[in-house]
């Protein structure tokens, strides 16, 4: 289950305006590398819409079946806002609506089944 926490707004290359919707998962906790120490977080990604922004903001707090995952992408650069330090990534955040398995979940699952 994910919520929806924000919109944004974004321009097309005509300079028309569209809306993301920003989904939120729920808590996790995840050691640190540096300190092993445990911290909580909660993974975020965005939706495109076709909606407009009273919509968008009507939906706020809107809860959707479905989860959010990490999926490797070709290396980027991401500053970070706080420090102004950039980094590289290579990964993103996708949302992926409930009963759709991904790539990874597949092969586990075949996996699984080879073995049973």
């Amino acid at each position: 289950m994910v919520r929806i926490i924000s919109y944004k707004t974004r321009q097309r290359e005509d300079g028309t305006e569209f809306y993301l919707l920003e989904v939120q998962g729920g808590i996790e906790m995840v050691k640190s590398k540096t300190s092993e120490q445990f911290y909580a977080t909660a993974k975020k990604a965005t939706v495109s819409t076709t909606f407009d922004e009273e919509t968008c903001k009507a939906l706020i707090g809107t809860q959707m079946d479905g989860k959010i995952v990490k999926i490797q992408t070709e290396p980027y650069q991401y500053s970070i806002k706080e420090s102004g330090e950039v980094i590289t990534l290579e990964h993103r955040y996708i949302y992926i609506p409930e009963g759709i398995e991904t790539s990874e979940e597949k092969m586990a699952r075949q996996l699984e089944e080879a073995m049973a």
